[in-house]
This record gives C-alpha cells, structure tokens and sequence, in this order.
C-alpha cells in the first residue's frame, strides 16, 4: 500500500474528522498511481493518518475509508458497510406506503462517495467519485447477497454532460449492472403516492427522495389552498399537495418532457386534472404573466436547480434566487405561505437567507421564517462534514413591513 505525505493544514482537517483531501501543492507531489488505489496518508513525519481511496482527476483527490491502517477494501468491508447502513434504517419503511429511498448516502454511511437508492425492487447505484469504479463489481456483489433486488443499476454521472451521446432525442445514463432489466414504465410508492421513475434515461429519475419528509410537511398546509409550484419538475410536491386536498395546483417547468411524466403521474395516481394546472414556460416569466393578470396564490415552492441556462440566461442560486423570491412574493396572498427550497451544496443557509431577505426587501414585505429542515433520516451525514448537510427548505408567512 502506498504511503502519501499530506500537509499540515490537511492533516489538521482529516484529525478533525474531515474526510476529504483536496489537491494542493502536496499531493501534485505523489507518485503516478492507478484510479481507486488504497493508499495510506501520512503527516512530514511518516506517521500514519488515515486510509484513503484515489481518485487523480477530481479536486477531492482522496476519500479517507479509514482511520486504521490494518484496513483492507475487500467485500468484507464493503458488507459491514452496507449492513450498518441496513440497520440505521431497519423498520422505517416497513408499513408499504414508501417504496423509494436511500439505503446508502456516501460519507453518512462511511462509504464516501458512493450513494446506492432503493426503487421497489431495483437498485440504483450513483458514483460521485471515479475511485470506486475498479471496485464497483465488490459494491454490487455485496449489494446483491444483502439487499436481494431485482436488478441492479448505475446512473452514470459524467463530468460534463454536454458531452454525452444523444440517443433518440434523449440521454441513457443508466445501465444494468445485474439481475433483470427494469419494468417500462416502473412505478413506486412514496407516502402512498404513486410514481413513474426511470432508471435508464435522463441525469435524474424522476424523483427526488431528499424532499419526501418535505412533501409530508406541505400535505399539512395546503388543505383547501391554491398552490403554486415553480420549477415542478415531474410534479411530485403538486402531487402531494393535491392529493391532501389543495384547492388547486398550478405547476410551472420549462421542460416538455417533465412535464408529460407529470401528467402521467396525476393519471397514475386518479387526480382531477380539472384541479392541476401544468404550464410549460420560464418561471420567471410565468411570474410575470400571472402577476399582470392579477391571479393570487396561498402557498407557493420555489425549489430551483443549483443552476440552469434556460429562460433568460444562467440561473445560479446566488444569483437569481432573491429575484425569483421578489417576483413569487407579487403573486403570493398576505398571510401566505412561501417555500423556498436549494440543493446547492457551497451555499450554505446563513447565506441563502440573505437571498431570501433581498427578495422581501426588494418586493417590500416581510418574512417570518415558521419552519426550516434539510433532507430526511435516510441521508445522513457525518458531523464532521457539514458539505454533507447540503439539502434547505424554509418555509415562511408572507406579512405587510411593520
């Protein structure tokens, strides 16, 4: 096993508990060492810090595994994981009602950089780091003897995805690791609502499972109110809301595509199509136009991608979030509810409050903040890692400036 000198200021972060080792001037210094070899880390003093995985061509250059140098990357190892991981949330789905969730979130389960998602009786395995791939087929042995799905698969997360290969007007990302392929259309259950999700095609699935506690929270507020949700998606929160008996949902995404899945979901799941409004247009300038013709909304979510280059240009969370904020706020009743939700993970929320504060002060009102979270119990994250904790949602009460 190699050993890697590291540098004082990272040593003092991995002795914190910081898992990650960026490049620096240190690490330019290492051998030449093939992807995903283990390596040992060592302070100027060749005393042993920790185990890490390797990966030379991404900024975090080694993920720590370990902090006992007798570690071995084997599939024993690999199955202890897995088997805490199982256990952390043994009995939290057991009543049906949820079939799609995460079974393993990277450094929260001490598997750093490897997410693995249960749909129904299919897995889906994510890399985030390319350290993993020359042991992917250990992760998949011990997946399939300790979970045994269906099938298993990877959605591919390439490093620019304008790169990839179009294929019939659309993107295959996933591919099948093991067992049988997919059902098409499959579907799942989250809070027994029913959804169609694809493993094959597309960056996403489909579905996001981060937001599920968050989409039971909505449920209690949107009763016999109109609802408005930008950037849908495939309208999983206007799913939701619909189905606790919102007055209306109005549901608003640039992408055709996401749409048409969204209209499956409301036939899926029987819904009066009469109460779901789905509009494919930018957000901002649906705003606008609802604004001008003088609608009002109870409660409105703003749940963004970190960036997007539709509409007018790049979307950025520190760039456009106060405005969106401003112009949800024309359209949202006084005494109304606003969601403001971001994954962006270098935005923290001290700062993305400040984004939410700008948008109040430029549409002249207040916002009591009543309710703040992040994702739910089955992705945790290390106490070390505060990257880990990426996932805001705030939810505040639309009042007149005192």
């Amino acid at each position: 096993m190699e050993r890697c000198r590291i540098s004082q200021e990272t040593e003092r972060m991995l002795h914190l508990g910081h898992p990650w080792v960026l490049k620096d001037k240190d690490t330019a210094l290492w051998k030449r060492m093939p992807l995903g070899c283990v390596m040992q880390l060592v302070n100027k003093d060749g005393a042993y810090v920790a185990t890490a995985l390797y990966d030379p061509h991404d900024k975090i250059v080694a993920r720590v595994l370990s902090w006992h140098a007798s570690m071995q990357l084997t599939e024993a190892w690999i199955s202890d994981k897995i088997q805490q991981a199982l256990k952390k949330r043994h009995n939290l789905f057991m009543d049906g009602q949820t079939t799609a969730y995460r079974l393993i979130n990277a450094e929260g389960d001490a598997l750093p950089g490897i997410t693995v998602d249960r749909y129904g009786d299919f897995l889906m395995v994510q890399l985030y780091s390319e350290a993993w791939r020359p042991h992917l087929s250990l992760l998949v042995t011990a997946l399939d003897r300790l979970c045994t799905p269906a099938g298993i698969y990877e959605k591919k997360r390439p490093r620019d995805t304008r790169t990839l290969e179009q294929r019939n007007g659309s993107k295959q990302y996933g591919i099948l690791l093991h067992g049988k392929p997919v059902p098409v259309p499959h579907i799942v259950q989250e809070l027994g609502i029913r959804y169609e999700v694809d493993l094959q095609e597309g960056l996403d699935t489909g579905l996001f499972l981060d937001q599920r506690e968050n989409r039971k929270t909505l449920m209690q507020i949107v009763v016999n109110k109109r609802f408005l949700n930008l950037f849908a998606y495939t309208g999983a929160f206007s799913l939701a809301a619909a189905i606790a008996g919102a007055q209306a949902c109005t549901s608003i995404d640039i992408s055709p595509r996401y749409t048409q899945i969204h209209k499956k979901n409301i036939l899926l799941n029987f819904l009066s199509k009469q109460r779901c409004t789905l509009v494919v247009d930018d957000c901002l300038r649906a705003l606008a136009k609802l604004k001008e013709q003088g609608e009002r909304f109870d409660v409105i979510l703003l749940d963004p991608p970190s960036f997007s280059t539709t509409g007018k240009g790049m979307f950025t969370t520190k760039k456009g979030t106060s405005e969106l904020v401003a112009a949800a706020l024309a359209v949202l009743h006084d005494g109304g509810t606003l969601i403001c939700s971001s994954n962006h993970q270098k935005t923290d929320l001290a700062d993305y409050l400040k984004e939410l504060r700008r948008g109040a002060l430029e549409a002249g009102c207040f916002l009591s903040v009543t309710h703040q979270t992040g994702q739910p119990f089955d992705f945790p994250y290390p106490v070390t890692l505060p990257e880990g904790r990426y996932l805001k949602f705030v939810m505040a009460v639309k009042q007149p400036l005192p």
